[in-house]
């Protein structure tokens, strides 16, 4: 089988696939790799560093002949009938917002793999990407935090005087806020944070952080991820959380529900309530925000309520592509882990009564075999159909 690399085409996306680690675990299961010239160079390594790892360099990839493609970001709808009938491949596909290429990849006759799919069970973690890149956009969160205050995180105490400890607050708790919080309190600030799971707060504390609870009902989905409250409850959280937001000198907010809008956890007002010069970082920019008011790849300035300062606003994007030598470390482990799982003997021969490798499955034999994205892509279809009917 031949797989293939591709040096990854969104704008602002500087992982890769596959290192050179991880072509010799693919070319030890009988795969012949090929890979894009300049596919790794932005994550630190050379064309040289594939061909040693035991790859083929190639100038232009043609998906038309390949079996097998690794990739990173959701692939587009005309890449995806670039491939023949029959080849696999493996990436992020976000399928609740990535219909037309969901279907195209059907149609085409493509077997996907999601790797937003991998069930969160033990056996599963070592392909869990969400959480490996989760890890590294929490890391990164505070880094843009930390450049931007206009003071230190840590206390110092000196002969001109003490300088108290920034106030960090962390809202959501899952890998990414967990990763930030961690961050802080190594940078030295004092850290405090919220989730709406009722499991958070021994995590948080084993991070350091002090955990503010508050007056408002658990909210858990299956597999450990939030479940979105109802407005009453939102508003009544925003409400709760305000004081906190206030008295902090940098927020970052990482709350997410998988599939759907990011929830709104703090408005304008909130905002501006801040101090002079304080630091909000919305890691679910890129998803609607958790900010109000908050834009993908872009810092906000909000003056604050007395008119005496700004706060800076800074919505997140390509967080995890940031730092692309170890966000592609991992995430690479986590592909090639998963393609293990998919070849035997230098062939495509799943299991499809294994749990990961149905579950992973987003699409195989012409069909969206993700039921949720089936139901999203008929939905789709159905109101298109209406609309023509109207027309």
């Amino acid at each position: 089988m031949k797989l293939g690399i591709a040096r990854e085409r969104r704008e602002g996306e500087r992982r890769v696939a596959a290192t050179p680690d991880t072509v010799k675990q693919l070319a030890g299961l009988g795969l012949e790799v090929l890979v894009e010239s300049g596919a790794g160079l932005e994550s630190g390594h050379p064309d040289e560093a594939y061909q040693d790892a035991g790859a083929w360099i190639v100038k232009d990839l043609d998906p038309g002949t390949l079996d097998l493609f690794l990739h990173v970001r959701p692939l587009e709808p005309d890449a995806a009938r670039s491939f023949r009938q029959g080849a696999v491949t493996v990436g992020l596909a976000s399928p609740s917002s990535e219909l037309p290429t969901v279907q195209a990849l059907a149609e085409t006759g493509v077997t996907s793999f999601a790797l937003e799919l991998v069930p969160r069970i033990s056996r599963a973690q070592s392909m869990d990407a969400l959480t490996s890149q989760a890890l590294v956009a929490g890391y990164r969160c505070v880094l843009e935090a930390a450049t931007r205050l206009p003071r230190f995180f840590p206390l110092y105490m000196t002969a001109a005087g003490t300088i108290p400890p920034a106030r960090v607050l962390v809202l959501g708790a899952g890998v990414a806020g967990l990763q930030a919080i961690g961050t802080a309190k190594r940078l030295g600030a004092r850290v405090s944070a919220n989730d709406i799971r009722p499991a958070s707060a021994d995590e948080v504390a084993s991070m350091g952080g002090t955990f503010i609870k508050l007056d408002v009902e658990t909210a858990e989905a299956s597999g450990g991820y939030a479940r979105e409250l109802t407005a009453d409850r939102g508003a009544l959280q925003r409400e709760l959380l305000a004081p906190h937001v206030a008295a902090a000198d940098v927020l970052i907010t990482t709350a997410a529900v998988p599939g759907r809008r990011a929830p709104l956890l703090v408005t304008r007002a909130m905002v501006q309530a801040m101090r002079p010069g304080s630091v909000v970082v919305d890691l679910a920019a890129e998803s609607g925000g958790n900010v109000e008011g908050v834009v993908a790849g872009e810092d906000t300035v909000i003056p604050t309520e007395d008119g005496r300062g700004t706060v800076t606003l800074v919505g997140m994007k390509d967080a995890a592509s940031a730092l692309p030598a170890d966000a592609s470390r991992l995430y690479a482990k986590n592909v090639a882990n998963l393609v293990e799982l998919l070849v035997k003997e230098g062939a495509f021969a799943p299991d499809w009564e294994d749990e990961v490798v149905a579950g992973s499955c987003l699409t195989h034999d012409g069909a969206v075999r993700h039921t949720p994205t089936a139901e999203a892509l008929a939905a789709l279809t159905t109101a298109d159909s209406g609309k023509e009917g109207a027309n």
